[in-house]
């Protein structure tokens, strides 16, 4: 197994799934009179597993994920984390278990180094780490350096500065940025829909060298080259299971599983406000 998830392992209860979901319910605007955009939606992640999230446009899937990731409140329903309630979990060291990567990402003024090494100067990821590796620096430069080549971003240099790279650069270094955080549960918003065919293999095949890693992913990816172990449909506020594509990791192959060897891994996000979905 590889070290970066060794500490979540000890953390789940038998076989738990990483996360589910029982019965949510949302309608957008709140009240009697709102749409409802979750409709008793139920589903579990489980480590090792990508689960890919389809539907039609305005159908809530974006909304979905923010309430995985209890940065949108629901209506009803339960929320559990490796075998916890909701309940039983602090808002914030959930969100660092559960990493949101919005479509619509921003980095901070500075360099692309600082971005990636951002969440390790909040105080309060320090304070509330159970893990005294967790509230460490946790990489070199030269892990950053592989870790940013993987995801082929080769054409940036570590020292440019974040704000001026393009939209697709910029979705990658959030992605690894949240994947340095070592989430337990990764929900994509379209992690590739700015990218050529090939920066978005590589982006799918560090997707599932995170799963290989024993992580779970639930991904909004509409590209035909997209795989998972299972698809989910969300339409009329109802969630429904479709056929898979086997094996997400397998499907991935050498370039996924050369990554999955490596001895670190990926992580979290500070979102914008939660998105407006229509119908």
């Amino acid at each position: 197994m590889s070290q970066e998830f060794t500490h979540q392992r000890e953390n789940m209860i038998d076989s738990a799934p990483v996360l589910s979901a029982h019965e949510l319910t949302l309608r957008r605007p709140p009240g009697a009179a709102g749409r409802l955009v979750l409709d008793a939606v139920s589903l579990t992640l489980d480590a090792g597993e990508t689960v890919l999230l389809h539907g039609p446009s305005g159908a809530g899937k974006s909304t979905l994920l923010w309430v995985l990731a209890r940065l949108l409140p629901c209506d009803g329903g339960e929320l559990a984390l490796l075998g916890r309630t909701a309940a039983s979990w602090r808002p914030q060291r959930w969100r660092e278990r559960v990493a949101l990567v919005l479509q619509k990402h921003s980095l901070l003024p500075g360099t692309v180094h600082d971005n990636l090494l951002f969440p390790w100067t909040l105080k309060v990821r320090i304070q509330t780490s159970e893990n005294p590796e967790e509230a460490a620096d946790p990489s070199k430069e030269d892990f950053l350096r592989c870790e940013m080549d993987a995801l082929a971003l080769e054409d940036v240099a570590l020292g440019d500065d974040a704000t001026r790279l393009s939209v697709g650069q910029s979705s990658r270094v959030c992605l690894l940025r949240t994947l340095l955080t070592r989430p337990a549960c990764l929900l994509l918003d379209e992690p590739c829909a700015a990218l050529d065919a090939e920066s978005a293999a590589r982006v799918r095949a560090r997707i599932a060298a995170f799963a290989a890693g024993g992580g779970a992913v639930l991904v909004i990816d509409h590209g035909e080259a997209a795989v998972g172990d299972r698809r989910l449909r969300l339409a009329a506020g109802k969630l429904s299971d479709q056929q898979g594509d086997g094996s997400a990791a397998q499907q991935a192959a050498e370039p996924a599983r050369a990554l999955a060897r490596s001895d670190e891994t990926l992580g979290g996000d500070a979102p914008p406000p939660p998105p407006e979905e229509t119908a």
